[in-house]
């Protein structure tokens, strides 16, 4: 995220460690989280992230790129491909799995997000869960894929 800025909600010079997901507000600390959370437009509290944006009504304020730098922008998947997440059988069959939901949630909640990942990269339910998402996104190239 680079240097860090002053904290939107308290002021503290430097401290501003976090952002916000939806709005990309710098803040410092868990209090003041809780706070900026508080300040957020009615039912645009906890929960959801990016994926929440996904079942937004068409006019809704919120967009992608409220959330998005332009450090985040290489990592873009078009909100097309993100919908094709929701439609997908294989998908839905997978998230029936009470130890994957647990999994995801945990993921969701932590703060430590990236070591957490990388250890979950090691459970091969969640491997699934992650090349299913991904064949989706990312349907593997032609060349790649071995003759029938």
């Amino acid at each position: 995220m680079g240097a860090p800025r002053p904290c939107g909600v308290c002021g503290a010079a430097g401290a501003a460690k976090y952002r916000c997901p939806r709005c990309s507000a710098a803040y410092c600390s868990v209090p003041c989280c809780r706070t900026h959370k508080g300040e957020l437009p009615a039912g645009r509290g906890r929960g959801g992230g990016r994926a929440a944006l996904l079942s937004l009504p068409a006019d809704s304020p919120w967009s992608v790129e409220d959330i998005l730098t332009e450090d985040d922008e290489q990592d873009r998947v078009p909100l097309q491909r993100l919908k094709l997440l929701g439609e997908s059988e294989e998908l839905r069959s997978l998230l029936l799995n009470p130890h994957l939901r647990q999994l995801l949630l945990t993921v969701d909640q932590a703060e430590d997000k990236s070591s957490l990942m990388k250890k979950y990269m090691q459970e091969p339910l969640f491997v699934e869960f992650a090349d299913c998402c991904l064949r989706i996104v990312e349907p593997p190239e032609k060349e790649n894929i071995l003759p029938d």
